[in-house]
């Protein structure tokens, strides 16, 4: 009556200390990060520094990347870069040096495309095509409309030409609208339509200027010598003359 009862003891939970059969209890396992955690984890470790603000790039968006440059990756931020290439272009620098310190490398246009947007590659693409051709007499369309670029080419000298955009004819040696009839010194002193409808009908008519008193006169038979002894006199006689044949051809004008 007088023994006490034990409780068994689990044999599971009891472990000998000089039974080395039994094996040692598994660590618990570390769980593997993901691709996400892992790429937060090396961002918090490098702070990479934009060379342009000295700003730090935390969002790996921010990065401006260029693989098709040969000077590699440069620690820039994608804002700067933008700044960087519109200020270059305002500044008609069509060759755009890497910003990078000791890069005697470029940037890549085709690289950078989608950086800074259609707008300002089409920018960058005319002041490379420009920089290209510096080498040729160049002018402007004067049609205020079109201001398309055209260049000569061909060599010499060259003065009447047409505009391969808007199809219109002009001055190549003063810039102006074509002056049919007239030099270009004169090509400013044009008022109105009279003026201009009669250049064309000289150059229709293949008038020439009198070698002394610089009125248009008609060549006949190949006369040169003989011709405008006394223009001055006649002078009236011509101005009456051109007016007519302008009525004949182009209708009435106004004086």
């Amino acid at each position: 009556m007088g023994n006490n009862l034990t409780t068994p003891q689990n044999p599971q939970l009891t472990q000998d200390p000089n039974n080395h059969d039994e094996p040692p209890p598994r660590p618990t396992p570390t769980p593997t990060p993901t691709p996400q955690q892992e790429q937060q984890r090396q961002q918090n470790q490098t702070v990479i520094t934009c060379e342009i603000c000295i700003e730090p790039m935390i969002s790996p968006r921010q990065i401006f990347k260029s693989p098709n440059n040969k000077c590699g990756p440069h620690p820039f931020c994608k804002d700067c870069m933008i700044k960087y290439i519109q200020s270059k272009l305002d500044d008609n620098v069509s060759r755009i040096p890497c910003p990078a310190l000791n890069c005697s490398q470029f940037l890549d246009p085709r690289s950078c495309r989608s950086l800074v947007g259609p707008q300002l590659f089409v920018k960058w693409c005319d002041s490379l095509c420009e920089s290209a051709v510096m080498g040729y007499p160049r002018c402007y369309c004067p049609n205020r409309n079109c201001s398309a670029m055209i260049l000569n080419e061909c060599g010499g000298i060259v003065k009447k030409a047409t505009c391969p955009n808007c199809k219109r004819p002009f001055c190549f040696q003063c810039k102006l609208p074509w002056h049919a009839g007239f030099r270009c010194e004169e090509s400013g002193e044009l008022r109105d339509r009279n003026d201009r409808a009669f250049g064309v009908l000289v150059e229709q008519k293949n008038w020439r200027r009198c070698p002394r008193c610089q009125h248009f006169v008609e060549l006949i038979e190949d006369a040169m010598p003989l011709f405008a002894t006394s223009v001055e006199d006649r002078s009236i006689s011509i101005g009456v003359l051109a007016t007519v044949l302008l009525c004949a051809a182009y209708g009435s004008f106004d004086f």
